[in-house]
C-alpha cells in the first residue's frame, strides 16, 4: 500500500501530487487503505488549508433541511402531462443537484438486491483481483477506480467508483462471464 501522509503530520514538504500518484498506482482504492489498517486517513482527503473558508466553521442548523428530489414515473407511458411532469422535474434536478431518486421505475426489488450484492461481491474481492479492473479510461465497458477527479480536484473523496457502460453497446456476455467467475 502506498506510504502516505497522515493528515495530522503534514508540513509545508507534503507532496500532494507524487502522493495522489502513490495511492492511484496501487490501484486498491480506498478500500485498499481501509483493508491495510490504515490508522489515520491520508493528507490527500483534506481540503488545504488554505482553501478553506471561514464558513466552513460556521454552524447551518438554522437552514432549511433540502431533500434528494424524487421523480415518480407512475403511468407516464399512460399518461403524456404526466411523462412531460417527470421529464421537467429530472431536467431541474439534473442542473440543480446532479442526481435524483426515481419511483416507480418498475425495477425489480430483487434485481435491485442483485445488483447491490454483486457490487458489494466486486469490492470485497481480492484487491489483486480487482486491480485488474483499474482503470482511468473511462472509455472502457467496466471501469474501477478511485475518485474520477482525483488529479484535478482540490481533495480527493473517500470513494471507489465501478463504472459499466451498458448503451449504446450492452457488456460482452463473455467479459461479463469473465467477472462473475473472479467475484
Amino acid at each position: 500500500m502506498a506510504n502516505l501522509t497522515p493528515f495530522s503530520k503534514l508540513d509545508e514538504t507534503f507532496d500532494r501530487a507524487s502522493e495522489l500518484k502513490g495511492f492511484d498506482q496501487t490501484k486498491a482504492g480506498v478500500k485498499g487503505l481501509v483493508d491495510s489498517g490504515v490508522a489515520e486517513i491520508p493528507g490527500i482527503f483534506y481540503y488545504p488549508h488554505k482553501e478553506r473558508s471561514n464558513s466552513d466553521k460556521i454552524s447551518v442548523s438554522n437552514e432549511p433541511h433540502l431533500g434528494v428530489p424524487v421523480v415518480d414515473l407512475e403511468d407516464i407511458d399512460k399518461d403524456p402531462f404526466k411523462r412531460r411532469q417527470a421529464v421537467d422535474k429530472m431536467r431541474e434536478a439534473s442542473e440543480s443537484w446532479g442526481f435524483f431518486q426515481v419511483l416507480n421505475h418498475g425495477v425489480p426489488v430483487s434485481l435491485q438486491e442483485e445488483i447491490i450484492n454483486g457490487t458489494r461481491q466486486f469490492f470485497e474481492q481480492d484487491t489483486e483481483v480487482k486491480k485488474q479492473y483499474y482503470t482511468r479510461d473511462n472509455t472502457k465497458p467496466f471501469v474501477y477506480h478511485s475518485n474520477f477527479d482525483l488529479f484535478s480536484a482540490p481533495t480527493a473523496n473517500w470513494r471507489d467508483t465501478v463504472f459499466i457502460q451498458m448503451a449504446p453497446n450492452s457488456p460482452n456476455p463473455e467479459a461479463s462471464h469473465k467477472f462473475a467467475e473472479t467475484s
